[in-house]
């Protein structure tokens, strides 16, 4: 396996390299604030996730790596530029619009597991599907509760389940309405390295094996190895990525930026 331990610069020439990014943002800004206080936390940001991929976005403490994932979720608003998810520029988008495709194309796994206290672990699973109205594809369901291995955890309630087995199930709630891409917030921040290690395998799994694209927030280099390549963020922008990494080679990217 080749590594690429050195910071690639990436900007418009990285965005432009994929045929069929299953999100893409072109030229992308957005501050906060006004006056003294207005901060800057993403200065035209070109990027693509290619599908199929599993990407984390890395960078220090105040770079807009967690801005940048939460405006290509359709989380946040951009000032300015475009994001396009799955070819549909979410930017034109209507409220209504934009909710129904985040709850059709988007999956998410955050730091907090967000499970229902008071529904079983399957009703967890299907709760955005009755949201919706839809039905459950019961084949498709067993598929990814069996790989996720949760058959006999489907009738248990949060309180019941390890920390392991609940994001097991918020990875599964993600994956059930087979969106373009599935986005995670910090997923394994609260879990110990040896759960941590497993939520972040089944999530590979499920680039690999299920062709899910994957972004992912993260500050730990260990995480981070499990990706297909890291994108590196600096000051708002853009400054480069990590093919192939390793905990070692995104360390050294990451050194590199003062991180």
């Amino acid at each position: 396996m080749t590594t690429s331990a050195n910071i690639q610069q990436s900007p418009a020439a990285t965005a432009a390299a994929s045929p069929a990014p299953a999100v893409q943002a072109i030229s992308v800004s957005k501050t906060y604030g006004r006056n003294e206080t207005r901060v800057t936390a993403l200065r035209d940001v070109s990027v693509n996730f290619d599908a199929g991929r599993f990407t984390a976005i890395m960078g220090p403490s105040g770079s807009g790596k967690s801005t940048l994932m939460h405006c290509l979720a359709g989380l946040d608003t951009a000032d300015s530029g475009n994001i396009l998810v799955g070819g549909t520029d979410i930017t034109a988008l209507k409220d209504k619009e934009l909710t129904a495709l985040r709850r059709e194309r988007i999956g998410f796994v955050f730091q907090a597991f967000n499970l229902v206290p008071t529904l079983t672990a399957e009703q967890n699973i299907t709760l955005p599907l009755a949201l919706a109205g839809s039905r459950t594809d019961t084949e498709w369901l067993d598929y990814v509760v069996t790989t996720l291995g949760l058959q006999d955890r489907l009738k248990h309630r949060p309180h019941e389940l390890s920390g392991g087995q609940q994001q097991r199930v918020a990875v599964a709630r993600a994956l059930l309405t087979r969106p373009d891409v599935i986005f995670g917030d910090e997923p394994t921040g609260n879990l110990d390295s040896t759960v941590g290690g497993e939520v972040l395998s089944l999530l590979r799994r499920s680039s690999k094996e299920l062709g899910q694209t994957i972004i992912m927030v993260t500050h730990d280099p260990v995480a981070a190895s499990y990706a297909d390549r890291v994108v590196l963020m600096s000051d708002g922008k853009l400054v480069g990525e990590v093919l192939e990494p390793t905990a070692a080679s995104v360390l050294t990217a990451l050194g590199k930026l003062g991180a």
